[in-house]
């Protein structure tokens, strides 16, 4: 619930100032012809994107400048960490542990963070299609991107939480589908440029005549409709491996039993017996217990994040046991009454404000 209330701030923090930066700065944010556009802000289509700083430079203080610049960069550099971070937990776990099942944590520590960088360098490399892409207008590129690749994810989420009929091909189908579509149409908008103000529109069909917001809703029932059709056509998920992880069986107290046992994705290896080591030379790889790291040793598990002295097979066995038991999920008749009235007031409060506003 609280999330949902933040939501509502982006109009009140992104809409409202450019619309006020709009009326006070009409012949820089509010230009109209090219030429004026071009002169303003080194682009003929639209200065959108100055319309925030224009507020800032013209309406702040010096002091409270520099306050809200650091306030913009603290922002941009926690979502580029919470992106960078979840992406690089996707590719470790759900990918590279899939080659490497021995994988053990220290390795997959490493390999997190190589990933890092590696999205890093894309990202500086991927600046170049965000200026050209929608004008430079980064707000709407941000939202036109979105539109692009989220209605797939959203489809595969609310019909393996709400339909328990819902199987793997069918939201790997829907999911691979849209986003194939999604990015046909990224392509289009990043290869024909927007016209001009007063130009006539010579884009295909698709780009000229169907706005991207509602080419997100399209894409969304494409989507939904290839992961329905694609499940009921395909075998079902047996019962015993939903428990608590859908809607209807949210409250299950059985134990869940995983598609994939954890005994195939991580291998355990059998403990030496005398036999087993009769006649075997026997190595000592580890450490001793008494022998400290060296300096170099300790800065690189301080910056890898990692322990020494944690027991990663005990560690692992833990969160599979985790969980396949579960948590219960019943919450306090009061505090369910109080998340239901908000909820209730939320959703009204956002209709109210698109219906107005729109």
């Amino acid at each position: 619930v609280m999330a949902g209330w933040l939501k509502l701030l982006p109009l009140f923090l992104i809409v409202f100032p450019g619309m006020i930066s709009r009326v006070l700065y009409p012949n820089t944010v509010g230009c109209s012809t090219p030429e004026e556009c071009m002169k303003a802000c080194g682009s003929e289509k639209s200065c959108s994107n100055i319309a925030y700083p224009s507020l800032v430079i013209g309406l702040l203080p010096a002091g409270v400048r520099g306050l809200m610049l650091a306030v913009m960069l603290s922002a941009l550099m926690s979502s580029l960490t919470s992106i960078f971070n979840s992406a690089s937990t996707l590719f470790t776990m759900d990918i590279y542990r899939r080659i490497r099942k021995r994988a053990r944590e220290r390795e997959l520590m490493i390999v997190g963070r190589v990933f890092i960088i590696i999205l890093v360098g894309i990202s500086i490399v991927w600046i170049p299609i965000v200026q050209n892409a929608h004008s430079g207008q980064l707000f709407t590129y941000i939202q036109s991107v979105t539109g692009f690749l989220t209605p797939p994810i959203s489809v595969a989420f609310l019909f393996g939480a709400l339909w328990s009929r819902t199987n793997e091909i069918g939201a790997l189908s829907g999911l691979v589908l849209g986003l194939v579509i999604g990015l046909i149409r990224f392509i289009m908008e990043f290869a024909y440029d927007a016209p001009k103000c007063g130009e006539e529109d010579l884009r295909p069909s698709v780009l000229k005549d169907i706005h991207f917001t509602h080419f997100t809703i399209i894409l969304f029932m494409v989507s939904a409709i290839v992961t329905a059709v694609v499940s009921l056509l395909t075998k079902p998920i047996p019962e015993k491996h939903l428990y608590r992880l859908t809607w209807w069986t949210r409250n299950s107290k059985e134990i869940r039993v995983d598609l994939c046992e954890p005994d195939e994705d991580i291998e355990e290896e059998e403990p030496m017996t005398d036999e087993k080591m009769n006649g075997h030379q026997v190595l000592e790889l580890e450490h001793p217990d008494d022998e400290k790291p060296t300096k170099v040793r300790r800065f690189y598990n301080w910056f890898c994040g990692y322990s020494d002295s944690e027991d990663e097979d005990t560690a692992a066995k833990n969160r599979r046991d985790a969980l396949r038991k579960g948590v219960s999920i019943l919450e306090n008749p009061k505090w369910e009454k109080v998340v239901t009235i908000n909820c209730a007031v939320l959703l009204g409060c956002a209709l109210f404000l698109f219906g107005y506003f729109a």
